[in-house]
């Protein structure tokens, strides 16, 4: 029995407390700092970095690690952890569920297929330059873990969730020590590209006189964005932000359902089984939303129960959280020989990612090709949101496509970059092998994605 006094009651809750307090005190530190006010920073990312300064000044003073106290029930790294976990998948299910019923034109579809195809290209581009990268360290440096380049596009390409379960897997399965800090690092290191990368091209633009630099006006929220026709009450018996918590909730126990059996049906897999945990909630999502469909279509539901604007709200509130915990998970401790590798991965990743981002947009995006760039460079080397904060600056009311880009080439990209989730796991036993058939396959995407030019050339 746990009295309410205990460490064990109070400790997730300060851990999370603490996580938000961050992210208010990263708020005030970014509003009242001209440079940091002025720069491209999330303030997520900006939260992450003041618990890593705090952290690191407590063990200094105490020798302890912070959250490892019982204030935060003795084991608040792992706990940090486990919410970066879970908050990615809980954010993808609230994005899946917003609706997306437009109609699409050929040329659209066409645009929208081809973003998929670069965000895949774009990670292999990151696997196969990480990897060559650190199969070479692995020849210098002593014990090195060849395999972890690799982690350069689940940081920067896919984010701190995605970087934190490949890292957790080369650490638990194939012995790299510091495996998640390291992944976690990269993720960061991403971040910082993004802003680096989209500030520079962001002052190319306005020395060319294409961009301003004036803030555009703030987004007016009307209030058919916050609830369209047909769609349950805002606040009745029970409140709908509940309702839209519920159903996250409902699509996540199916997606660990779903991880369950798939568990039990390949137990030698369970790892990257579950480290998908963001690909079977939006399966899962994508279930839900299905059933809810059908009922209303036989009349058992009356109305809309999903509303965009409150999983908009959920989503962004997942990911802020799993930035921030994900980035106060980092122990620098055990990074202490790996930091001149990462920093050339950082470095490398942001110089790569700019120029074969650019090169497409320019190619194939040519109505709007600097909107296409910036929001693809952003998502690229951060999130999705970290793409429409770049997309912002000069396109604020999103009068391009761009920003619809980002949203539906969710799934080509699945498609298309699901094997690389699997060779990921297969760079630890045979790397050369694993960059070999990296290589190719980053070869047939982009002839896929050229094949305008490609066959057009051949034709003539």
């Amino acid at each position: 029995m746990n009295n309410f006094w205990d460490s064990s009651v109070w400790g997730f809750f300060n851990l999370l407390a603490v996580l938000l307090m961050s992210l208010l005190a990263a708020n005030i530190v970014k509003k009242g700092i001209k440079p940091l006010r002025e720069s491209l920073i999330p303030v997520s990312v900006l939260g992450g970095g003041i618990l890593i300064i705090v952290e690191g000044i407590y063990k200094l003073i105490t020798g302890d690690a912070m959250f490892d106290t019982a204030f935060f029930g003795s084991n608040g790294t792992q706990m940090l952890e486990i919410i970066t976990y879970h908050t990615l998948a809980l954010g993808f299910i609230a994005s899946t569920f917003k609706s997306s019923d437009a109609k699409l034109t050929k040329e659209r579809t066409t645009e929208i297929f081809n973003t998929g195809v670069t965000t895949v290209a774009t990670y292999l581009l990151q696997a196969v330059v990480g990897f060559g990268i650190t199969i070479v360290a692995s020849l210098i440096i002593k014990d090195f873990f060849a395999a972890a380049g690799i982690l350069l596009p689940f940081g920067f390409g896919q984010g701190t969730g995605q970087a934190l379960n490949y890292g957790g897997i080369y650490e638990n399965d194939f012995g790299f020590v510091g495996g998640k800090s390291f992944g976690l690092t990269i993720a960061a290191l991403g971040f910082l590209s993004a802003s680096i990368g989209g500030v520079i091209h962001l002052a190319i633009l306005k020395r060319k006189g294409k961009f301003s630099g004036k803030k555009t006006e703030k987004e007016e929220i009307t209030a058919d964005k916050i609830q369209s026709a047909n769609e349950i009450p805002m606040q009745e018996s029970i409140d709908k932000l509940t309702i839209q918590i519920a159903l996250i909730a409902v699509a996540y126990i199916v997606a660990y359902g779903l991880m369950v059996l798939l568990g039990k049906l390949l137990p030698g897999m369970k790892s990257v089984i579950y480290g998908f945990n963001f690909l079977l909630g939006v399966l899962a999502a994508t279930l839900v939303k299905a059933v809810l469909k059908f009922l209303k279509k036989k009349n058992i539901v009356k109305k809309e129960y999903t509303n965009d604007f409150l999983m908009t709200r959920a989503s962004n509130f997942f990911y802020d959280i799993m930035v921030v915990a994900g980035i106060a998970a980092i122990r620098l401790g055990v990074l202490e020989k790996y930091w001149g590798i990462m920093l050339i991965l950082g470095a490398t990743g942001l110089v790569i990612t700019y120029v074969y981002n650019y090169f497409v947009a320019k190619t194939l995006f040519k109505n709007y090709s600097e909107e296409q760039f910036l929001a693809m460079y952003g998502m690229l080397t951060g999130t999705a949101s970290t793409g429409i904060i770049l997309l912002r600056e000069i396109d604020g009311e999103f009068k391009t496509p761009a920003s619809d880009n980002l949203v539906y080439q969710n799934f080509p990209a699945i498609v298309f970059g699901f094997p690389i989730m699997l060779l990921a796991t297969l760079a630890p036993v045979k790397p050369i092998l694993t960059l070999i058939i990296l290589a190719v396959f980053f070869v047939v995407m982009n002839i896929i994605l050229f094949r305008s030019k490609i066959f057009k050339g051949k034709k003539k």
